[in-house]
Formats: C-alpha cells, structure tokens, sequence
C-alpha cells in the first residue's frame, strides 16, 4: 500500500505559527510519526507540502495512478478552493481530509469544508494525532 499526505498553506510553519491553535509539533515531526507508523504497518508514504493552490491540484492528478490513498490537510484552502474539491472528485482513490483543529468550533468561515463532501472522511480537532488517526484508517483500506 501507498499513501501520500499532502499538506497546504502555512502548514510548513507548524509549531510555530499559533501554537495555541495548531499546538507546537512542527511538520516535520508529524511526518517522522506517520513514516515510522506506515512502514511498520508495511506501507509506503510520501509527504507533499505546497503553498499554492494549483501545484495541489497537481499532486492530485499525479498521485491517482501511484497511490491508494491520500491524506489531505488543504488548510485554508478548505473553506474555499472548487478546483482541489474538483480534483479529489476526479481521482479514483479515497481521500481523508485531516484539520488540526476543530473547523466547526471556530470562525464562522472555517466552519464550512467544500471538500469534505468528496472525501472518504474528515478527522478535525484531535491536533497532530489526527494524522495518525487518519493513516490509521487508511492502513486498513488496503486490506479490503
């Protein structure tokens, strides 16, 4: 099995932008925990992260033939981007949409994903432990 994680905007800041919102594990720590997990579990990762909205869309395409899920944190992009809504929609392989903290729990415009509806699933508000919980997931698709 193979798993790609993409992350979005100003998740490459992590641990240090807004530490009491996205808590204080940077990305690259998150990473490390999900690798170490995958390869235990006899899976492949790769990690993505992008500030800008179309190389997503990219990765996305790129990703439906090599991968059979992905983990996706769009950050910001969530809320508002039709062309990654679009792309998951078009690749054939499940997505699960993953949110340090709880949308719904926060501004008003964070509260709506225009993604979910065409992910498998959405994990919010657990921190950086719902990257396990989402690879977690994922590690029994491949045994479907």
């Amino acid at each position: 099995m193979k798993i790609l994680v993409i992350n979005g905007p100003n998740l490459n800041l992590l641990g240090e932008r807004e530490p009491g919102v996205y808590g204080t594990e940077t990305l690259d720590s998150i990473n490390t925990g999900l690798k170490t997990l995958a390869e235990q579990s006899g899976a492949k990762i790769d990690f993505y992260q992008s500030n800008h909205e179309g190389d997503i869309v990219d990765k996305l395409h790129d990703c439906r033939t090599d991968s059979d899920c992905v983990i996706l944190n769009a950050g910001a992009y969530t809320h508002y981007s039709y062309a990654i809504r679009d792309a998951i929609a078009a690749i054939k392989i499940p997505v699960i949409e993953v949110h340090l903290s709880n949308i719904h729990a926060r501004e008003a415009f964070r509260e709506n994903s225009v993604i979910s509806a065409v992910c498998k699933g959405t994990v919010a508000g657990f921190g950086a432990y719902g990257y396990t919980m989402a690879l977690q997931y994922a590690l029994t698709l491949g045994k479907d």
